[in-house]
């Protein structure tokens, strides 16, 4: 059992991710609450989503209490689609699957080759003209391989083939890169502060790099994949033309492959590399909120390995284990054993497929389910 406030109440903090497919954080806090609420009427519960830098980014932020801002940019396939950023104060939270996600295509509709990260871009350069001084860019869930070079295009960088023509978009279209020329990038660059924040340290090519790795949830076929690291390295070397050996430590450096190599992109335009969960519980608030808390309760869709290499819930995990409290976690499936989960400091593990052992109604009826799944917890921790 948790131990009591100082005036004998207990104070519950959901910090928790989406249930991808099923729930948004928001909508897990929420789902949380009325279970626990109903075993434990008088419990005090302060709900903080949290997000790792991928897609639910700005909605975290949003629901900690930055203004959504909505702005029409490029899609990955260059159709036009309104995506949002968030802003409070001089802080920018944008998140590149607003504009370049996988999400903005068609269903069944992959464009590895052909993808850009163009309106990632311009969400960028409307936070800068909202005024932004601090820009929290978080990367993951992208459509694209393409290196950044969309972005940099739409923020006045130039890519151009031997004929002097722009090449065409995407990372295949880098293939044919003669000339880079970085010298018409918004100056507003320079004067600001920008932060990859990504739950991903690969880099940009070679077998762990972006193509290689994540290619091929974007549809990249074999023959695709090595066009894409071909594309990506020869991008890099004309790079090192433009701006010097930098070029080739950015593509080496962890975070550079983030969503198909966007990373490296941010990486140039003088980006500081952070893990997503780090930075969004900063800008989120999470240090006082769970100062304020007796009991934390994080989670995800699916709670296995990847959880412990820079997803949220370990991210939340070990910044509450720090502060002395004791972690719990909801999630749909549970992949780990109970001592993988106590070394990455959550005590006990929920899952929904305990109370529903059909994946299917779980997708389906995850609200419902996740209230029983709070019900028990509020018996086995706040009464």
């Amino acid at each position: 059992m948790a131990d009591a406030g100082v005036n004998g109440t207990r104070r519950v903090l959901i910090a928790a991710d989406k249930f991808k497919g099923s729930l948004t954080a928001v909508q897990v806090a929420e789902r949380v609450t009325a279970g626990l609420r109903r075993v434990a009427p008088a419990v005090e519960v302060e709900a903080l989503p949290v997000a790792d830098g991928g897609d639910g980014t700005v909605d975290a932020a949003v629901a900690a209490g930055f203004e959504r801002r909505a702005v029409r940019v490029a899609g990955p396939l260059g159709e036009e689609v309104t995506a949002a950023f968030a802003l409070r104060g001089g802080t920018a939270v944008v998140e590149m699957a607003e504009a370049s996600g996988l999400q903005r295509l068609p269903k069944g509709v992959f464009a590895p080759l052909t993808a850009s990260t163009y309106g990632s871009g311009e969400l960028l350069r409307a936070a800068l003209d909202a005024g932004a001084r601090t820009i929290v860019f978080g990367v993951g869930g992208s459509a694209t391989t393409d290196g950044g070079a969309g972005m940099l295009a739409a923020l006045g960088a130039r890519f151009v083939d031997a004929e002097g023509e722009p090449v065409a978009p995407g990372g295949g279209g880098l293939s044919e890169l003669a000339l880079a020329d970085l010298s018409g990038l918004d100056p507003r660059l320079a004067e600001i502060e920008l932060v990859l924040a990504s739950d991903v340290d690969n880099p940009l090519t070679g077998p762990k790099g972006a193509p290689t790795v994540y290619g091929p949830q974007k549809g990249a076929a074999p023959d695709d994949v090595a066009t894409l690291d071909a594309a990506l390295a020869h991008f890099a070397a004309v790079l090192e033309k433009a701006i010097g050996p930098k070029a080739a430590e950015y593509a080496a450096a962890p975070g550079a492959g983030a969503a198909g190599g966007i990373g490296y992109g941010a990486l140039v335009l003088g980006a500081g590399f952070r893990p997503g969960i780090e930075v969004m519980l900063d800008v989120l608030g999470f240090a006082p909120a769970l100062d304020r808390a007796t009991l934390v309760i994080t989670g995800e869709g699916s709670l296995d390995e990847q959880t412990l290499h820079g997803k949220a819930p370990a991210g939340v995990a070990a910044a509450a284990r720090a502060a002395g409290k004791e972690v719990v976690a909801v999630c749909g499936r549970l992949a780990l054993p109970p001592q993988e989960l106590g070394r990455a400091g959550i005590r006990r593990a929920y899952p929904l497929t305990e109370s529903e052992p059909d994946i299917a109604k779980c997708i389906e009826d995850a609200g419902p389910i996740l209230e029983r799944v709070a019900e028990n917890i509020a018996r086995d921790f706040l009464v």
